[in-house]
């Protein structure tokens, strides 16, 4: 049986299949592309522009005259190339082959992932870039929680606690058309906080174009995708999903997301504990049987 992995064509052959057909200043880009390609990833097109001695219009024509729509989704490409993209899978069966078929063996195999996960959360430099990443939520006027796919379970358990606590926030969870309505959710000076990874998918793409529009901040949770977009967002917390090409784990991410919710609240306790006890007092008027229950005891 042939392995279909073998017959997609790498990013240098693709480049190479076109080559010839390029201007020559675009040739110059093409091979830089294949020869530099830390640099394009960590670069902007007009950083890149000044490495390779040209202007940031003849990259981006590059990246076309190559067949990918955008520097952004060459970047992805050769991003998904350089670390690997397995198919969901082929993860499980990595993930397998090291816990073996006993539960307890698979449970210490999780709990270890997760173990390393928040070693990563406890590092100074995530905890200061923390710290402002919270100052950017509270200080909004809105906030808007994006992630599709699992991600997107999270983004919606993320946005209903903070609404609780008295800060009005919107899940941007759909994908396709269907996140354009949400993103007309976005005002000026909102924050809007990412779960997003590697390659640079098309919704995240046009989320991070429209943000920027609206002035609105942009907080990114990933593992993978920074060097990408460190240039369109305020503040990266990277979060580790276990281990690299096998099942990706979100324990470290909600771990994350209820350490936002409790240092959101500790900026503004009243108001949080004010919402908080209206949310029993609507509960109450539902069901009576939740009018005995309350954040705080009353006289």
């Amino acid at each position: 049986m042939t392995d279909r992995t073998q017959e997609l064509p790498t990013f240098e052959s693709r480049v190479l299949a076109v080559f010839d057909t390029l201007a020559p200043a675009e040739q110059r880009i093409a091979r830089f592309f294949i020869d530099q390609k830390q640099a394009v990833l960590l670069n902007s097109a007009a950083q890149i522009a000044q490495l390779a001695g040209t202007s940031d219009a003849t990259v981006v024509r590059t990246a076309r005259a190559l067949g990918f729509e955008s520097l952004s989704t060459l970047r992805a490409a050769l991003l998904a190339e350089l670390t690997g993209t397995p198919s969901p899978s082929t993860r499980m069966e990595r993930t397998l082959a090291e816990t073996g078929g006993y539960a307890g063996d698979a449970l210490r195999h999780v709990i270890g992932i997760h173990d390393k996960a928040l070693e990563s959360l406890r590092h100074e430099q995530f905890a200061v870039s923390f710290e402002r990443c919270i100052d950017i939520l509270v200080g909004a006027p809105r906030r808007h929680v994006f992630g599709i796919g699992p991600s997107g379970a999270i983004a919606d358990y993320a946005s209903l606690q903070f609404n609780r606590i008295g800060l009005p926030t919107n899940p941007l969870s759909a994908s396709g058309i269907a996140l354009a309505d949400r993103l007309l959710w976005i005002g000026k000076g909102d924050a809007v906080l990412i779960m997003a990874y590697a390659p640079l998918y098309r919704e995240v793409e046009i989320l991070l174009e429209h943000a920027a529009r609206q002035n609105a901040p942009v907080i990114l949770v990933s593992d993978d995708l920074g060097p990408l977009v460190a240039d369109k967002v305020a503040e990266i917390l990277p979060v580790p999903r276990g281990n690299a090409d096998h099942l990706a784990m979100h324990g470290g991410t909600m771990v994350l997301i209820e350490a936002m919710i409790v240092a959101l609240a500790a900026k503004n306790k009243d108001a949080a504990i004010d919402s908080l006890d209206q949310l029993s007092t609507l509960r109450g008027s539902l069901d009576k049987a939740w009018a005995k229950r309350g954040t705080r005891k009353r006289k």
